[in-house]
């Protein structure tokens, strides 16, 4: 954690020069009338926890949003580079606006974020987008007002992607994407160094932020009327572990599970090699830690998990499955799993199927291995064809499609607790605590609220239910 800092109120108050410039230059130019902000946001949780920030800094400046690339004065393309496919789909989404460039000269056009903080590709942005004006990487995102005066105000072309162990950023508003679901951040970056993941090459070191800082923010999140709050982290069973202050992620729960209020708590992502028995007695003894826990295995084959470098076994992940079970009675689990890692047989496959069949997953998030530049995997033999890969994958899905439509005919004439999400064409969906879905019949005024919901049928993934209150 050597080159790892918190961000001082010092140079948090630097910014705010900039985002007194930056706020008359568009009084100016937009004549009195509030400039427009294009976010997108690609990939996991944590890219929407950031761009909420960044958005809560362009507010500031006194931007207002919009959902169309043609009514904005400035978009911002928040990127991840898990996956290939996300990458490709950023590239041609940015060669798209090319044209809106040609129409609207004062548009500023910024990257950041995974994608952005790889040498190769930031250097790639440069030379292929002439367009884009800004590219900057995860560590600087707090610096957004002065990135976009440096680019505003001397009319130059301005790439910002230091390596560094990552910082920490407090005091950054959000403006957040959703009324009743909120997203608060724990900790940031990784330490595990898993062989496929380009994670902590792109988001530095783990540093948790302060204990007490998370509480108050989770406090005021309730105390605001939000119903539903994510603790996030890349592993949040790391959080506080080379901290001063202590504070373990089950301490942390409790705390928070403390704070007055009807709200439920979630939090992802789990990593089994930290995932403690005390983890699973703390869930059981908070009443508002949701039931449902994502815990990845990625594999069901030791040999293929060391090549990982997961750091666990089968048999120690599908002991921590008995143990959670015996310990919190209605728990369901969802998962990661890779199909096609470097050197995968078939035999390493069954192995991954009887796992899935052990352990019953609710569901699952399936992929493709897909190989990130600067990782050990992408320098792995992979002999095994394409097409292998991809029988395989459909295999997988399949077995699960049947293993949750037999598991959600089990849930059918249960009476559960569910928070109303979302519009679903004449439906309204509800999320059980084991995070399943209902579809319910109800009053679209009633979305953010908790209901009682009696299931009365099942099909593939979705339940159908009836609201009782």
């Amino acid at each position: 954690m050597s080159d790892i800092r918190v961000i001082t109120p010092e140079e948090q108050e630097y910014q705010q020069l900039f985002i007194r410039q930056i706020r008359e230059y568009y009084q100016k130019r937009c004549e009195n009338t509030a400039p427009l902000a294009y976010v997108r946001t690609y990939g996991c949780q944590q890219n929407v926890a950031d761009s909420e920030r960044m958005k809560g800094l362009l507010s500031q400046m006194g931007f207002g949003f919009t959902e169309s690339p043609e009514q904005a004065d400035f978009i911002l393309f928040n990127t991840c580079a898990v996956r290939e496919h996300a990458e490709d789909r950023v590239f041609g989404n940015v060669g798209a606006l090319k044209a809106l460039k040609r129409r609207k000269p004062h548009l500023l056009i910024a990257l950041c974020g995974c994608m952005m903080q790889q040498e190769h590709v930031a250097q790639k942005v440069y030379r292929s987008y002439p367009f884009v004006g800004l590219v900057f990487g995860t560590h600087v995102q707090h610096r957004l007002p002065e990135l976009m005066a440096g680019v505003l105000f001397g009319g130059k072309r301005k790439v910002e992607i230091p390596s560094c162990d990552g910082v920490i950023a407090e005091g950054i508003p959000s403006v957040r994407d959703g009324g009743f679901k909120a997203f608060l951040s724990i900790m940031y970056g990784c330490n595990n160094f898993c062989t496929y993941c380009i994670v902590p090459y792109v988001r530095g070191r783990e540093r948790s932020r302060d204990p007490e800082t998370v509480v108050q923010e989770a406090r005021e999140l309730v105390e605001q009327g939000y119903k539903e709050i994510t603790l996030l982290g890349q592993n949040v069973n790391s959080y506080g572990k080379g901290e001063a202050h202590g504070v373990t992620f089950p301490e942390l729960l409790r705390r928070i599970n403390a704070i007055p209020g009807d709200f439920v708590i979630r939090f992802m992502t789990s990593h089994p090699k930290d995932a403690t028995r005390e983890l699973f007695d703390t869930i059981a003894e908070c009443e508002k830690v949701s039931r449902h826990f994502h815990l990845p295995f990625q594999s069901g084959s030791n040999r293929i998990l060391k090549e990982m470098n997961r750091r666990y076994t089968r048999e120690q992940y599908l002991e921590l499955i008995e143990y959670a079970r015996k310990t919190v009675p209605g728990i369901t689990f969802t998962s990661d799993v890779i199909v096609g890692f470097p050197g995968e047989q078939r035999e390493d496959f069954e192995q991954t199927l009887s796992l899935i069949r052990e352990v019953g997953f609710a569901s699952l998030f399936t992929f493709i291995f897909s190989p990130r530049k600067g990782t050990p995997a992408a320098q792995m033999e992979d002999p095994i064809p394409a097409e292998v890969k991809s029988a395989w994958f459909s295999e997988m899905t399949a077995l699960q499609e049947e293993l949750s439509g037999e598991r959600l005919k089990n849930v059918v004439g249960t009476t559960q607790r569910a928070l109303l999400e979302a519009e679903a064409g004449d439906y309204l969906e509800a999320r059980l605590p084991d995070n399943s879905i209902v579809r319910v019949q109800g009053d679209p005024a009633r979305i953010g609220e908790f209901v009682t919901v009696r299931i009365t049928g099942a099909r593939s993934y979705i339940l159908t239910g009836e609201i009782e209150n």
